[in-house]
């Protein structure tokens, strides 16, 4: 089980976006994907599928490091620990002490 999974908002914590909220879109090993950050234009060259080229808007990752997960809709961050019973992994916020889903 991941500390970050995929629909669940996080804040940035370092970085030149530090201090947006956003919404995780896709998770590749210790990169994120978060909705409408790090988006930067590439220019597309024409080609037989393309043919007029053009502009393109590309989604870059940001390292999962640089991230916090928020836990109960609020803007407050929390670390997270890991609890098992009944032979599950249960996510569970440091700070409040609830379980996160």
């Amino acid at each position: 089980m991941k500390r970050i999974m995929k629909d669940q908002l996080v804040k940035i914590i370092a970085g030149n976006q530090k201090g947006k909220v956003a919404k995780v879109t896709r998770i590749n090993g210790q990169k994120i994907y978060l909705e409408n950050i790090n988006v930067r234009t590439r220019h597309i060259a024409p080609n037989r599928l393309n043919k007029q080229g053009g502009k393109k808007d590309v989604h870059l990752p940001i390292d999962i490091s640089n991230v916090a997960l928020i836990h109960d809709g609020k803007e407050e961050t929390s670390k997270i620990t890991y609890k098992i019973s009944d032979d599950k992994k249960i996510r569970i916020a440091k700070k409040t002490g609830k379980e996160i889903r």
